[in-house]
């Protein structure tokens, strides 16, 4: 084992570690750094209490077995890996769901205020792919109570010092500096190519600086802004990922795209309608007449179909969610039912107790009836499915440790393809495969955290250079780059820029969410690949439709950055989605269901048990593929109960 790296230089310089997201995952990353005596500087794009994660309704899975199902984080594993079709390497997936529930308890500890039993034991209800109570939630605003708590732990590291070796306080040097409305735009590689540092902008003043970190970790979320309109905040365009694939990371299964089953349709954006509601109760149906546009609330039940629980006895409105999309998506846009004669269905709690619905999922609820009008206590909400999560993203390893889970604290774990640089949360592709079941995403971004924190430690503690002893022209240099860059976006107005970079993202969206989420043909994603072309070419003669001097906020401007790293990502999607000749989880293409085609092959085992990985080349992303470790649970098949009911 290395010997612990000291926390200054010679000189007294404090070495740092840089985490780059404020949310869930960077967060847990940053806690778990100063616990072991690492100082932090935390970047965010926004105040890290606006992070993406406020956003998660439903709750946070956890086998604590508290009803007495039988339920245990053994069956938790194995429900992970089945939603995921098999397609995630199971030894951190393991990791997650054995350390499940110690993380419930802490957040307990810490002050997040779940649901409880008449008894006072935590409350569990029971979300998508499984027949158990497993998941703890703090009413219908999960995320924003988990976020919290996170944020006032790393607010205490905020106030304390920096220590020497010798115990002794470093004036002036905090363990955390926060760095919140700073955006990263390069990153800053040593001739080796080794990840030493980040160049960032702050983006109240526009300007550039570079910072060098002994490990650097991205925790940026996903890239829902691809699509357009999504369940995503509008932060989410997937910039930083973007960035780190153009640097040299490996992007992996970026095909595997989670369109959520219950969103409020708009014009706008998403917003999403969370699965506690089914989990609670909530049922999907749509009028046996396909003609029907009367309101939900004066349909009799005789003249309802409820599809999922008539297709599906068992699991009824709680399939996995790549299911329950296909099926909304069929009985919508392909067998002609709807909502008031909208493209929608309508999901219904007004059969449930209202007083015990407002207890559990007044938050859920409040939105519908803020951006809706409609009070969903009385009334059937209308929903139709939208783009929600990434089960791709940046490679990262592990290390299998002798339990079959991970090593601990191997520098392995979470570390992309790029030496010293790190991922986590939605960034990374490590624990979800195919398909991510229900509340497993905040565990995951905390269980990540908690991985890459001491990953970090390791990697900077078996480094024979810090960051801190390369010489200031690398950072210099890289800063340079990127300032010409930005001056040059400055200067696009008038002459060939005659491109709305606005309405080409208004047109990226459009195609990607009509050709690439819940199904899929190839002669669309053809298309698809061929338009990308030709809006990369577009992009180059985008305008500046602010010009407004270097020294003020200008977001117009950094949209033009954010919209190239769309374009990137959007290839890398289309391209694995194009080449992946198979139906598994939330990669779906009809002319491969054996229910529709006769002789179509299916999920494939034989050939694409693989991830799909993508590198970055002047001419496009070039896809290779590797095994997924399959080495501590025998494939099955994907069974969730359907029946023929011969509707449609």
């Amino acid at each position: 084992m290395a010997a612990k790296t000291s926390v200054v230089t010679e000189s007294g310089e404090v070495r740092r570690a840089l985490v780059v997201g404020g949310g869930l995952g960077g967060l847990m990353t940053v806690l778990k750094l100063c616990e072991a005596g690492v100082p932090v500087d935390l970047f965010s794009l926004v105040p890290v209490k606006r992070s993406h994660s406020v956003c998660a309704q439903g709750g946070i899975n956890a086998s604590v077995n508290i009803k007495g199902e039988g339920d245990s984080p053994y069956t938790h594993f194995y429900e992970t890996i089945k939603g995921g079709d098999f397609l995630a390497n199971q030894p951190p997936a393991k990791g997650m769901a054995e350390a499940a529930p110690g993380i419930v308890y802490m957040l307990d500890r810490m002050g997040v205020p779940f649901n409880r039993t008449p008894e006072g034991n935590l409350d569990f209800r029971r979300f998508g792919g499984t027949l158990f109570h497993r998941t703890a939630f703090a009413g219908a605003t999960t995320g924003q109570q988990l976020l919290y708590a996170l944020d006032e732990q790393v607010r205490r590291w905020e106030t304390q010092d920096v220590e020497d070796d010798r115990g002794v306080t470093l004036p002036g040097q905090k363990m955390v500096r926060k760095f919140e409305a700073w955006d990263l735009v390069a990153l800053v590689l040593d001739e080796g190519g080794t990840c030493r540092g980040i160049v960032a902008q702050d983006l109240k003043n526009n300007s550039l600086q570079a910072f060098r970190g002994d490990a650097v970790c991205l925790a940026t979320g996903g890239p829902g802004l691809v699509f357009g309109r999504s369940t995503n905040s509008m932060i989410n365009t997937g910039s930083a990922s973007a960035i780190a694939f153009q640097a040299g990371a490996r992007y992996a299964n970026g095909e595997f795209i989670q369109v959520h089953p219950t969103a409020i349709p708009g014009t706008d954006k998403l917003r999403l309608i969370s699965e506690s509601v089914r989990g609670e109760g909530g049922r999907i149906w749509v009028p046996k007449d396909k003609g029907d546009k009367r309101e939900g609330a004066r349909i009799p039940e005789a003249e309802r179909y409820y599809f999922l629980e008539e297709k599906y006895p068992k699991y009824r409105n709680l399939v996995p969610r790549d299911i329950a999309s296909r099926e909304l998506f069929r009985a919508v846009k392909h067998e002609g039912y709807s909502a008031e004669g909208q493209e929608a269905v309508f999901l219904d709690v007004t059969h449930l107790n209202r007083d015990v619905v407002k207890k559990k999922l007044e938050g859920v609820l409040e939105i519908y009836e803020k951006f809706v009008g409609v009070d969903p206590y009385t009334n059937p909400m209308k929903i139709f499915p939208a783009v929600h999560y990434s089960m791709g993203g940046l490679w990262v390893d592990f290390e299998k440790g002798p339990d079959g889970a991970l090593a601990p604290a191997s520098a392995r774990n979470q570390q992309t393809s790029i030496p010293g640089l790190f991922a986590t949360g939605e960034a990374d592709y490590q624990y979800h495969g195919a398909n991510r079941l229900g509340a497993n995403s905040l565990l995951s971004c905390i269980y990540g955290g908690m991985v890459t924190g001491p990953a970090m430690v390791a990697w900077r503690d078996g480094e024979r250079r810090s960051a801190l002893d390369l010489p200031s022209s690398l950072f210099e240099a890289e800063t340079r780059r990127q300032q010409d860059a930005w001056d040059a976006l400055g200067k696009r107005t008038g002459g060939e820029y005659t491109v709305n970079p606005y309405e080409l993202h208004g047109r990226l969206g459009d195609m990607m969410l009509l050709k690439c989420t819940v199904e899929r043909h190839d002669k669309d994603l053809d298309e698809v690949l061929a338009t990308l072309q030709t809006m990369k070419a577009e992009f180059k003669r985008c305008a500046l439709l602010d010009p407004a001097g270097s020294g003020t906020m200008n977001q117009p401007r950094v949209f033009l950055r954010h919209l190239a790293g769309m374009l990137t990502l959007a290839e890398v999607i289309a391209l694995g989605a194009r080449a992946r000749q198979e139906c598994r989880g939330a990669h779906y293409k009809p002319a491969l269901d054996p229910e529709l085609t006769t002789g179509a092959v299916g999920r494939d085992d034989k050939d694409w048990l693989k991830t799909t990985l993508a590198t970055h080349s002047k001419d496009g992303p070039a896809l290779s593929y590797e095994p997924v470790d399959i080495s501590l649970l025998a494939l099955a098949r994907r069974d969730y109960g359907k029946v023929s009911t011969g509707k449609g």
